[in-house]
């Protein structure tokens, strides 16, 4: 049997969670990648995956198994890259994880341009807010907000600043004034994005002064933009990124409050970054990709 096929549908049935999911993604039958698995596993003589009604999940030998297999399926697609990259044409599959709002805004627009230009590169696009493992998911590149990862197997690449604002809409702050002191924000309306912690601060940064704050709010959300437009409708202040709400103070639709200040819910010094595998340091995709996502990023 065809050892890469055993490779890649096992690849798919671990980053999809199913045989199903991964048989839509070939366009076979699941039998046929069940049977493909079911080979994989006699030939090594040990289980990969766990199987039940309800899930599908890596055992441990699995797990180390699929770390590997993704590096041999990445050097085969940079082969191809290399193989067929003489006439400028990106082919193959792209798995891109992004934050949904960052997706929306910045890499949604640049999807047609591709498809026009490499009608042969086919994108995968998981959104999510929360951090995905790039290994489990077979993701080729994450963007992430935050802090660079500091492991040696991946690279990130900073492709913006992140500057956060504390805002709220002037029919707020006309009802309930507007904090002059990060102190005063304990006495305000704070929507909050759901970092997953029970109890909420900002910090706050004057010269070299930083302030903690612990906040309380009527509303907790995954999704930045229902926090922008909840602060838009007047429901309270929100900690929101620049690229998001810049507009938004330029209509005069928000107020920027404490604007001397530096705010952020956790550390200070973080970006917008592209995480790659760096068994993928010479994907000419993930190349490309990030190009324009720092092009169209660059005035943030």
């Amino acid at each position: 049997m065809d050892r890469f096929a055993e490779l890649n549908a096992f690849s798919l049935v671990a980053s999809h969670g199913g045989f199903s999911a991964a048989a839509r993604q070939l366009g076979v039958a699941t039998s046929s990648v069940t049977r493909l698995v079911d080979a994989l596993e006699q030939r090594l003589g040990t289980p990969l995956l766990n199987r039940s009604t309800r899930s599908i999940t890596l055992t441990d030998s699995g797990r180390t198994y699929l770390e590997h297999t993704n590096q041999i399926l990445a050097a085969l697609d940079e082969a191809d890259d290399a193989a067929g990259g003489g006439d400028g044409e990106l082919h193959g599959l792209l798995r891109v994880a992004a934050p949904v709002t960052l997706a929306i805004r910045y890499l949604a627009p640049l999807l047609p341009g591709l498809a026009e230009r490499y009608p042969r590169l086919r994108l995968d696009l998981r959104l999510a807010d929360s951090v995905t493992h790039l290994v489990d998911e077979a993701i080729d590149v994450a963007i992430r907000i935050g802090s660079p990862p500091q492991q040696p197997n991946l690279i990130a690449r900073k492709l913006a600043g992140h500057r956060r604002h504390i805002v709220a809409s002037p029919a707020y702050l006309a009802r309930h004034g507007t904090p002059r002191t990060p102190a005063e924000l304990a006495g305000h309306n704070c929507l909050q994005f759901a970092y997953g912690a029970s109890r909420h601060s900002w910090h706050l940064r004057s010269d070299a002064e930083t302030t903690e704050v612990e906040v309380t709010g009527s509303l907790t959300v995954n999704n930045s933009e229902v926090l922008r437009l909840a602060a838009w409708d007047g429901m309270g202040l929100a900690l929101l990124p620049a690229w998001l709400v810049q507009g938004d103070l330029d209509s005069g639709a928000l107020v920027a409050v404490l604007p001397g200040y530096e705010a952020n819910p956790g550390q200070m010094d973080i970006g917008i970054y592209a995480v790659y595998p760096a068994s993928r340091r010479g994907s000419a995709k993930i190349r490309l990709l990030i190009d324009l996502l720092q092009v169209a990023l660059s005035g943030e």
